[in-house]
């Protein structure tokens, strides 16, 4: 039997910021369609730049991929916007759940649908999310910025699924988390891996993942 074909394929990138630090060097990954598959290592290993190459997040920080090639299901994407990712399928949540304090929780996620014109999507996608976290639903009307840390991780995923991704790419959704509320968040993952067929590649330091 054969295994599945990779849907993100990572070959041989080098990244350098500013035009001359070296950040990453020689850095190749696959990951399989409907996979779980995890970065691990220490603060400055090069975890979140990867996951901004691949979602193209790097020019912001003034950092380009000069080496190497990054594809999506056979098509290279080094070029591509942040938001021509997100139309394919490819959505990153960003480390430290960077949520709109001043928004609600149920107009942060609003804001992940900005890519979606049809509003009966939209609903469902939205009924979607406070599915896999009732939590959001409950806290629906609060200001993120009196949520807790692990309901702001929860909604930036949210917003994340807002989009009907294909591959997410989780940058440390543990940190700052009770051991509790990780557990939770991955018992999420894994449901929406399971039932969404939603790809992950998750950046994490710590060595139980899922």
């Amino acid at each position: 039997m054969s295994s599945p074909s990779p849907v993100l394929n990572v070959n041989g990138i080098e990244v350098i910021y500013n035009h001359v630090i070296l950040v990453l060097k020689g850095v190749s990954l696959q990951v399989a369609e409907g996979q779980i598959a995890a970065i691990l290592g220490g603060n400055g290993a090069g975890k979140t730049t990867t996951l901004r190459a691949v979602s193209n997040l790097l020019k912001g920080e003034r950092g380009e991929v000069t080496k190497g090639s990054i594809e999506l299901r056979g098509e290279r994407i080094e070029n591509l916007s942040p938001a021509d990712l997100v139309n394919r399928g490819v959505v990153q949540v960003m480390e430290g759940r960077h949520c709109f304090a001043h928004l609600t929780i149920e107009e942060n996620l609003m804001t992940g649908s900005y890519t979606r014109k049809d509003k009966a999507e939209i609903a469902r996608n939205l009924e979607k999310v406070y599915t896999y976290f009732p939590r959001l639903k409950t806290r629906r009307t609060s200001q993120a910025a009196y949520t807790s840390g692990g309901e702001q991780q929860m909604c930036a995923i949210g917003r994340a699924l807002m989009t009907n991704p294909s591959v997410v790419l989780l940058d440390e959704p543990s940190m700052g988390l009770a051991p509790q509320i990780v557990e939770e968040v991955f018992e999420i993952v894994k449901d929406l891996n399971t039932k969404e067929k939603v790809t992950f590649l998750i950046a994490e330091d710590r060595k139980s993942v899922v």
